[in-house]
C-alpha cells in the first residue's frame, strides 16, 4: 500500500509582470496558508518519505517550506523538471519513477495538471484544487511502477479556504 500526497503551490505573486511565469514568487497569502495546511497535515499524522516539486520558484518555495513546517528536511526535497507545465499522464509518470522503499510520498506541482491527475488516478469529480490545497490517495500497490490511472482511493482533500466553507 502506498501513499500519494499532491499539493498545489501555495498562492503566487503577481506584482512584477516582467518576471517570467516560471520565476514568480509566493505571494503573502502563499506564505501565511503553509504553516496552516501543514499544521492541518500534521493533525492528520501526515508524514512523507520523499517531497518532488516542480523546478518552479513558486513550488520549490512552497515544497522547502512545508517540508521545513512539518518536520522534514528541506535539503532532501527533490526537483523533477517534467512537472512545470505537466499534464496528467506526466504526474503518472513522475509517481511511477519514486522510489519505493518511500510507502508516503508528496508531489508539488501547479495547476491544471494536479487536478485533471487526482481525477484521473481517482476517478474524481474536482473542479479545481485551489492553491495550498492538498489531496491524499490510497494506492493498492507495492511499488511504484504499479500505478496506473482510475487506481486510487481520494482518502482526502483539504485546502485553506476548506473551514471557513464548511462553518
Amino acid at each position: 500500500m502506498k501513499t500519494l500526497y499532491l499539493l498545489r503551490h501555495a498562492k503566487s505573486s503577481w506584482d512584477n509582470p516582467d518576471l517570467k511565469d516560471f520565476e514568480r514568487p509566493l505571494a503573502d497569502r502563499g506564505i501565511n496558508d503553509l504553516p496552516v495546511m501543514a499544521e492541518r497535515f500534521k493533525a492528520k499524522n501526515g508524514r512523507v518519505g520523499c517531497i518532488i516539486c516542480s523546478p518552479a520558484v513558486r513550488t520549490k518555495t512552497t515544497a522547502k517550506m512545508f517540508a521545513k513546517l512539518i518536520g522534514f528536511p528541506s535539503d532532501e526535497v527533490g526537483s523533477n523538471p517534467e512537472l512545470y507545465f505537466a499534464g496528467s499522464n506526466m504526474f503518472l509518470k513522475a509517481a511511477s519513477l519514486l522510489d519505493d522503499e518511500c510507502d508516503a510520498v508528496m508531489l508539488v506541482g501547479h495547476n491544471p495538471a494536479i487536478t485533471d491527475f487526482v481525477n484521473d488516478i481517482a476517478n474524481g469529480n474536482i473542479d479545481n484544487i485551489p492553491t495550498c490545497g492538498l489531496v491524499q490517495l490510497s494506492l493498492p500497490i507495492g511499488a511504484w511502477s504499479e500505478i496506473e490511472f482510475s487506481s486510487a482511493e481520494l482518502v482526502d482533500f483539504d485546502y485553506p479556504k476548506k473551514l471557513a466553507r464548511e462553518q
